[in-house]
C-alpha cells in the first residue's frame, strides 16, 4: 500500500511537470516509476506521449498502444493513440482509435472533430461532413471544429454555408487581438447587430478620429441614416486598400468595369475623340475601357493611393484629387460622357451628383453609372451593413427624369459575389436632353 501510494505521488509530480513543460524530469521520473512496476499504464501512457513529443514515434507508439491494452476503457487514451497515428501517416488505424473513444464517451466534441480532420483527410468527405456537425452540435463554441467544418465547405463551393462557420469561429474569445474591422463583419455577417455596433463603438473609443467605425457604427445600429458616406471616410477607407484593391475585388468577381462596357457599346457606336470623365476613378479599372473613346480621358477620386495606382495605367491625360459633385459643379458642359463604376454606392441622396453630373455634360452627352439595387426594404435607398448604399429601380428612374436626364437603359446583373451570395446591381445610361 505505501509502495502504490508513492507510485501515485510519484506519478502525479511527473504529470505535472511534463504539463508544465518540463519534460527532462518527467521522463526520468516515469522510467523510475516502470523500473518499479514494468507496465504500470499511467507512466507508459505519458511516457509514449512524451517519447512522440521527442519523435521518438516508434518508440512512443508501442509504449501508448501497450497501456491501452493493459487499460482498454480509456476514451482520452485512445484519441491519443488516434493523434499519434494520424501524425505518423496511418489514417485508417486513426479512424478506428477515434471511432473506439467515441463509442466509450459520445458526447466528447474533441473525439468527433479528430475524426472528421482524419477522414478530411482521407478522402472520405462525407463522413468527415457528419463528425465535423456532430462536433458543432455537441458544443457550438468548438473553434476548430466551426473551421475545420467551414474549410470543408469552401473547398466544396458552398461559400455562403461557409462563411456563417468562419464567421462563428472568428468571433470566438479570445479577441482582443482580431483586429475590430473584422470582428465587426463577422457579427454584422451572423445578423448579430447589436454586438457589431458595439465593436464599433469601442474602436471609436479607441479612436475617435478615426471616420471608418464612425460611419459603419451608424450602419450597424440602425439609427439615423446618413445622406450619403463622408468625404473624410470615403478617402481613408481607399487608402487603406489601395495596394490590395484589384486583386481584392477578383477575389470577390467584381464585374463593375464590364458592365461599364457593355452600356459604353450601346451608347457610343463608332464615336471616339471624346471628352470622358472617370468618376471616383480608383485604381484606374475602367481606364482601358473609356481610353477606347477619348480624346481627353480624366480621373477624380478623393483618395491620393488610389490616384496614385490610377496613374501606373499611364491611360489619364489628367488625374485629380478632389471629391466627385464639387467637381462636377466646378466644370459645366465639359464632357461627352461621364462614367462612374462602384461610386454611387456611397451616396444616398443622388439628387445633387445628378444634378452635377448634367450640368457637366455637353448637351447630347451620357452619364453611364454602376449602383447596387435595393430590393429588400421599401426604401428609396438603403444603407447596408456593409457601408455600401442601394438604391431602387424607381428612385433612380424618377430623379433622372427629373433632372433632365433621358433613361436610355437600366440593365440588371450580377456586379459582386459577397460570402458566396451574388450582389444585384445596375447599370444605369442615361442622356442629357439638352
Amino acid at each position: 500500500m505505501d509502495q502504490q501510494l508513492s507510485i501515485d505521488e510519484a506519478f502525479e509530480h511527473a504529470f505535472s511537470c511534463h504539463k508544465k513543460g518540463d519534460t527532462q524530469e518527467a521522463k526520468v521520473i516515469y522510467l523510475k516509476i516502470l523500473e518499479v512496476v514494468p507496465e504500470e499504464p499511467r507512466s507508459l501512457h505519458f511516457l509514449g506521449i512524451l517519447l512522440h513529443q521527442e519523435e521518438k514515434s516508434d518508440l512512443a507508439l508501442s509504449c501508448v498502444k501497450r497501456s491501452i491494452e493493459l487499460l482498454p476503457d480509456s476514451p482520452d487514451w485512445r484519441n491519443d493513440l488516434g493523434n499519434i497515428l494520424a501524425e505518423r501517416g496511418d489514417l485508417a488505424g486513426a479512424v478506428d482509435e477515434f471511432e473506439s473513444a467515441i463509442a466509450l464517451t459520445p458526447g466528447n466534441p474533441t473525439y468527433w472533430n479528430n475524426l472528421g480532420a482524419v477522414q478530411d483527410r482521407g478522402g472520405r468527405t462525407a463522413e468527415a461532413h457528419l463528425a465535423f456537425r456532430k462536433a458543432v452540435a455537441l458544443d457550438p463554441l468548438f473553434g476548430d471544429a466551426l473551421s475545420n467544418l467551414a474549410n470543408l465547405l469552401d473547398r466544396e463551393g458552398k461559400q455562403v454555408e461557409a462563411a456563417e462557420y468562419h464567421c462563428r469561429a472568428y468571433v470566438l474569445e479570445p479577441t482582443h487581438d482580431k483586429p475590430k474591422s473584422m470582428l465587426g463583419i463577422a457579427y454584422y455577417k451572423l445578423g448579430r447587430l447589436a454586438e457589431a455596433a458595439e465593436i464599433y463603438r469601442k474602436w471609436m473609443l479607441d479612436e475617435p478620429d478615426n471616420p471608418i467605425p464612425q460611419y459603419h457604427f451608424l450602419a450597424c445600429s440602425k439609427g439615423v441614416v446618413p445622406l450619403g458616406a463622408s468625404h473624410a471616410y470615403v478617402e481613408k477607407h481607399f487608402d487603406t486598400f489601395a495596394p490590395n484593391f484589384d486583386s481584392n475585388l477578383q477575389n470577390i468577381f467584381y464585374r463593375g468595369p464590364e458592365m461599364i462596357a457593355k452600356a459604353l457599346a450601346r451608347v457610343v457606336v463608332h464615336k471616339a475623340n471624346l471628352s470622358v470623365l472617370d468618376a471616383g476613378c480608383g485604381t484606374g479599372l475602367c481606364a482601358p475601357i473609356l481610353a477606347s473613346c477619348a480624346d481627353h480621358l480624366i480621373g477624380v477620386d478623393l483618395s491620393s493611393a488610389m490616384l496614385e495606382e490610377a496613374k501606373k495605367r499611364g491611360l489619364y491625360h489628367e488625374l485629380v484629387k478632389g471629391e466627385i459633385t464639387n467637381y462636377l459643379v466646378e466644370h459645366p458642359d465639359i464632357f461627352d460622357l461621364i462614367a462612374a463604376a462602384d461610386t454611387l454606392i456611397y451616396f444616398g441622396d443622388l439628387e445633387e451628383l445628378i444634378s452635377a453630373a448634367y450640368s457637366a455634360l455637353h448637351p447630347g452627352g451620357y452619364f453611364i453609372f454602376t449602383v447596387e439595387e435595393e430590393k429588400v426594404t421599401n426604401e428609396i435607398f438603403c444603407l447596408n451593413l456593409h457601408g455600401r448604399y442601394s438604391h431602387s429601380k424607381k428612385y433612380l428612374a424618377d430623379l433622372l427624369l427629373k433632372s433632365n436626364f433621358e433613361l436610355v437603359a437600366m440593365d440588371s446583373d450580377v456586379i459582386r459575389i459577397e460570402f458566396g451570395i451574388p450582389v444585384d446591381g445596375l447599370t444605369i445610361s442615361a442622356q442629357r436632353k439638352f
